[in-house]
Formats: C-alpha cells, sequence, structure tokens
C-alpha cells in the first residue's frame, strides 16, 4: 500500500489549532483530536506581523538585526562588572539637582504613584531635610516642588520603590571591559524599610546611619582591596544555590568574605567595623543590590546599538511595566504592571499586594535570576512552585534569548551557561515572556514585603518594542 494509501484508510489524527469548539465537532465524530494552545504572533496584528517576519534571520533586514545581536551579544558576554567606589549619589550622578528624587521602573507623575513609591519619596525628602513631615512632604509633591525621574534615565537601580536621593551612598559599578559605570543604593535588609514605602523613626534613623557609617566604611574597604569582582562572585554563587535575585545568601557571603579582612585591617574604630559587619552578616540580601548595578554595568554596554532587538531594560514602577530595546535607545515601551502569582506571608492575600514593582529585574534581563532557577531550586520555598518548575523556567528561556552565558553555568543543567541576550523578535514570535521572580510589597506605604512570587511582563510592551523597532529599519 502506498503512503497516499496509508493517509486514506488509517484512523485519522487532527491538531486543532483553531476555535476549541471546532475539536469538540471532531471529538463526537469519533477523531482523535489534539487541540494546540496557540495564537498568532503579535495578537494577529498583519501590519507588525509582516515586519517581524522581515526581522526574522534570511531577509535582508534579518540579517542587518542578526549582526548588530552579535555585537550585542559580544557586549553582554565580555561585561566585567567590577565594584570599585562608595559616594554619595549627588558626587557621582550628573544632572542630579538638591530636589531630584530618582525611582524605579519607568516614568511616573506623583500623582500616578503606587502606595509603597509614594511613601518612600516622603521618607527620602525628610531624610535630606528638605521637609520636616509627611505634611509637608506631600505639600512639595503636589505642587511641583520634586523633580521626578527613573534610576534607569542615570545608569542606576533601585530595588523595589527604587528611590535614590541626593545624600544617598551609592554602589559605584564599573564594567572593566567597556568602561562605562553603573549605580545602586545600598541595601537596608528585610522588615520595614525604605524601599517598601516606610518612613517611620527606625527607618530614617538606619538610612543615616546607612550614610554616615556604612557607606563610608564600604569606600574604605573596596579601596583598600582595589575593587571587588562581582562577576566572580557571582558565577561562584550559582553554583552555591543562589540565583542572584531573591536568592543571595551564598553570593552575600562571599562578599563578606572579601570585606571583612579589609575592614579590620583598616583604621576605622573597631566599634564601627563591627556594627558594619554585624548589618551585613545579618542581611541575606546585602549582595542584591551589588547584582543589580552589575546586571546594569553590562547592559548598558550594549544599548543603542542600530538594529538590535535585544532588550536592555525591563522594571516596573507599580503602575506600568517598561522595557528599551538596544535598536531603539531610550525609548520606553510600556503597560500596565502584572499582578505577582506567588506565596504570601502569613496574614497576606492578594487583596493586599501591589502590583509588579522595582528595577531589580535588570538580573533577568541580563540572564540570571528567573532565569537562573534551576541553578537555586530552593528558590521554590519562597516564590512558589516547585524544583522542577525552577528547572523548566530556565530552559525555556533558552527559546528566547540569543546566546548563552558560559561564565554563568548551572550545575543542575550539565553547566550549560544562563540563557542570556532576551530577543523581542523571538518573544514575539513564540509568545513566551521572560520569566521574573520577585518580592511583593503591599499596596500601602510602610507596610513592607508581604510575599514572592513569579511574574511575567505585559506582551504589549514587546508589540511595541516590534514596532519601534520596525520604525527604525524603515518597515512600517
Amino acid at each position: 500500500m502506498s503512503p497516499v494509501s496509508d493517509l486514506t484508510t488509517a484512523p485519522l489524527r487532527v491538531a486543532n489549532l483553531g476555535l476549541p469548539s471546532f475539536a469538540e465537532d471532531l471529538r463526537g465524530l469519533g477523531t482523535d483530536v489534539v487541540q494546540v494552545d496557540w495564537t498568532p504572533p503579535l495578537g494577529g496584528d498583519a501590519r507588525l506581523g509582516w515586519a517581524l517576519a522581515r526581522m526574522l534571520d534570511g531577509d535582508p533586514v534579518g540579517d542587518r538585526v542578526a549582526a548588530a545581536n552579535v555585537q550585542a551579544l559580544e557586549r553582554l558576554l565580555a561585561a566585567q562588572p567590577t565594584w570599585v567606589d562608595v559616594r554619595a549619589a549627588r558626587d557621582v550622578l550628573p544632572g542630579l539637582t538638591s530636589r531630584t528624587i530618582l525611582h524605579s521602573g519607568p516614568p511616573v507623575a506623583w500623582k500616578d504613584m503606587a502606595g509603597p513609591m509614594r511613601g518612600a519619596v516622603i521618607g527620602a525628602l525628610i531624610f535630606e531635610d528638605i521637609a520636616d513631615d509627611e505634611e509637608t512632604a506631600r505639600r512639595l509633591c503636589d505642587r511641583g516642588e520634586v523633580e521626578f525621574s527613573p534610576c534607569h534615565h542615570f545608569d542606576a537601580v533601585g530595588p523595589m520603590a527604587g528611590v535614590i536621593s541626593p545624600s544617598m551612598p551609592v554602589l559605584v559599578v564599573r564594567n572593566e571591559a567597556h568602561g562605562n559605570l553603573a549605580f545602586s543604593n545600598l541595601n537596608e535588609g528585610l522588615g520595614k524599610a525604605l524601599r517598601f514605602g516606610a518612613y517611620g523613626p527606625d527607618v530614617l534613623e538606619r538610612l543615616r546611619w546607612m550614610r554616615d557609617v556604612l557607606g563610608p566604611s564600604l569606600q574604605e574597604s573596596v579601596r583598600r582591596l582595589g575593587g571587588v569582582d562581582l562577576k566572580a562572585i557571582t558565577a561562584q554563587a550559582l553554583q552555591m544555590g543562589d540565583e542572584c535575585h531573591n536568592r543571595n545568601l551564598a553570593a552575600t557571603s562571599l562578599l563578606f568574605r572579601q570585606v571583612a579582612p579589609a575592614l579590620v585591617g583598616s583604621d576605622l574604630p573597631r566599634s564601627q567595623v563591627q556594627q558594619v559587619l554585624e548589618f551585613v552578616a545579618g542581611n541575606n540580601h546585602f549582595f542584591l543590590n551589588f547584582s543589580m548595578a552589575a546586571c546594569k554595568a553590562g547592559l548598558d554596554a550594549a544599548a543603542s546599538i542600530p538594529g538590535s532587538s535585544v532588550v536592555t531594560v525591563m522594571a516596573r514602577n507599580g503602575v506600568e511595566f517598561g522595557i528599551r530595546v538596544s535598536g531603539t535607545g531610550d525609548r520606553w515601551y510600556t503597560a500596565p504592571a502584572e499582578r505577582i502569582q506567588g506565596l504570601f506571608f502569613p496574614g497576606y492575600s492578594d487583596a493586599d499586594a501591589a502590583p509588579d514593582i522595582g528595577d531589580s529585574a535588570i538580573t533577568e534581563t541580563f540572564g540570571i535570576g528567573g532565569f537562573a532557577m534551576a541553578a537555586a531550586p530552593a528558590i521554590v520555598q519562597f516564590v512558589g512552585g516547585t524544583p522542577d518548575a525552577a528547572v523548566r523556567y530556565t530552559r525555556e528561556m533558552y527559546g528566547i534569548t540569543l546566546g548563552r552565558n558560559p561564565a554563568y553555568s548551572l550545575p543542575t543543567l550539565n553547566f550549560s551557561g544562563t540563557a542570556t541576550g532576551i530577543d523581542i523578535r523571538r518573544v514575539a514570535d513564540t509568545g513566551t515572556l521572560p520569566v521574573i521572580n520577585t518580592g511583593i510589597a503591599h499596596k500601602e506605604p510602610g507596610i513592607g514585603q508581604v510575599g514572592a512570587g513569579v511574574v511575567r511582563p505585559p506582551a504589549a510592551c514587546f508589540a511595541q518594542a516590534i514596532e519601534g523597532l520596525a520604525g527604525e529599519l524603515n518597515l512600517l
């Protein structure tokens, strides 16, 4: 019997890509049907679909995009982030005025800010002695007497509300491969913290101690060390159970091992050294801000490459999620921030949660954090899911990225490198969105973290980015 005859006589099996009702009709006729969960790319927008097709490999335009992406990926893989200093934000962030407050995510006006960010702004204004109390701080903001800007507009990043004010100490991280700098504030620890919108006396007292004691002490230690290789710490921590976003226990310990001897060997007062070491030792998330600045330094080196479809920023302000793409420079593509699916601390639920917020998704943008969950199966106890799901998330991210970072290898995947270089073409073509694991802040200022979980960006951000890049490539 011929192969054609086989098709006409063998039992019929159907893969249905259309409406589920089509499959039900066939099943009613006794046909074996598999329903495929598929939707056309970019929501079926034919105009953007054709533009995307032109951007893919094999088309002359797609070949231009591919060449630009080779350059972007090379810069990402070559990044050598090194912690070199701690300085007051006003001393290292050009253009930061005495009344400039930086925040996480894309631009947002005071009147639209989420509760945690509003609380953090109020706390920062009191901390800077610009306002005496909450009422005065609110009045200044209402009258437009405070300038707000995303951290990313100053080559900086901050977790959750991400608020950085002029006198706050910031980490200075230099990408030795390209010479660019990136910055982040210091991690306050868990509980009531400014990044969650808390601004009580205890929070302000800790911020002043961080400015007057912690910052200068860390500056002394890193200068004595001549810099700290953050890439090496991250690489080792990934092999010790961290993913360097929500789990930083190993990375913080590795950093502590370098900082402690330098502090002990300094001329700083013994009591000051003890305070600093106790603070770092008691904060398992201390490395997070180093991790974020390191990723920012690497991604900024891959920004503004004409034609590149690589994502260079993913950030959230509690109202909108925003991305930036190398080939379109500083342009933001935004959509409403998503709700986070995860585990809540006792006494809290989704009704208490703020929408997705913070710059910490810069870690996933670089290829660690949620992209490296296979390295940190214990993270599921914090964000929900199973160890198998953690591995599945990591494998899934290989499908939307350009390459693998051999410096950041994952033992559970036979030491395969982390998925690196998010490609908006692949995200749009497959419908697979980047995975981010993150903390959940209470929707009201000052209460703090109420859980942790997993979230993905809105698909609309990537559709907008495809349109923006298509415009740059003269496809529309």
